[in-house]
């Protein structure tokens, strides 16, 4: 299986650096006391340091209303990852426990404000692909939703051989491949675009890496894609 980014991504987006986490036979079960009193503390920070309305106005979110509004998608009905975790916790509300993997990825993603997702690998088929949609992409059951709706053509995509797992960068995931307390092997991206460097993405990589071996155990390692390396095998 291999993590593969589409060269047309990087003719549009040259800044593009992506972060890699690969983790086997990890134990995902549970809900250890540290980690929530970590992500507590994060979201204690973030709502110290930033306020909702002047959030949009961040460069490190403006480049991904940006990046949305390139390929028609409106910014204020369809955030990314890290913008809608903002508002969350800036809304007094605290980040609700779904699994260890993502509570993990959560406080990265807070506390370098950059999106993070991932995705269970015994469900992927085939190879992923960072890529833009195509006119017949199939349906996806993304989370939330009740019906299946296909991705719009020229959106960014993850997608495997069956169809998109993740619309819009990191928007909202499928349903099919998501991370739960019984996934064994997976896989979390980190996106970075300027003004964040290949350097903050790989320290908010490593300690991605480090905190899903804390965790969760298992064997964890990790690498950062850009234009020059754009291919991985998992």
């Amino acid at each position: 299986m291999k993590f593969v980014i589409d060269p047309r991504i990087f003719e549009k987006f040259p800044s593009l650096n992506i972060g890699v986490v690969v983790a086997k036979g990890i134990d995902n079960s549970g809900n250890p006391e540290e980690l929530q009193k970590q992500l507590g503390a994060m979201e204690t920070k973030v709502r110290e340091n930033y306020d909702a309305e002047m959030l949009s106005q961040n460069p490190k979110i403006d480049a991904w209303r940006k990046a949305y509004s390139s390929f028609g998608a409106k910014p204020k009905e369809n955030r990314s990852s890290v913008e809608a975790l903002y508002r969350t916790v800036l809304k007094g509300i605290s980040l609700r426990h779904i699994n260890k993997v993502v509570d993990v990825y959560n406080l990265i993603s807070l506390k370098h404000m950059v999106p993070v997702g991932g995705e269970d690998m015994g469900k992927i088929r085939g190879n992923i692909a960072l890529t833009f949609a195509e006119a017949d992409e199939p349906a996806v059951l993304l989370l939330g939703d009740k019906e299946p709706r296909a991705p719009h053509a020229g959106e960014v995509i993850y997608k495997d051989g069956i169809s998109a797992i993740c619309r819009r960068w990191n928007w909202r995931e499928a349903e099919r491949t998501k991370l739960t307390e019984e996934t064994k092997d997976c896989v979390l991206v980190i996106e970075g675009l300027f003004p964040v460097t290949k350097q903050e993405i790989e320290n908010a990589t490593a300690e991605l890496s480090g905190l899903v071996s804390e965790f969760c155990s298992g064997r964890v390692g990790y690498s950062v894609l850009d234009r020059n390396k754009a291919e991985l095998e998992l």
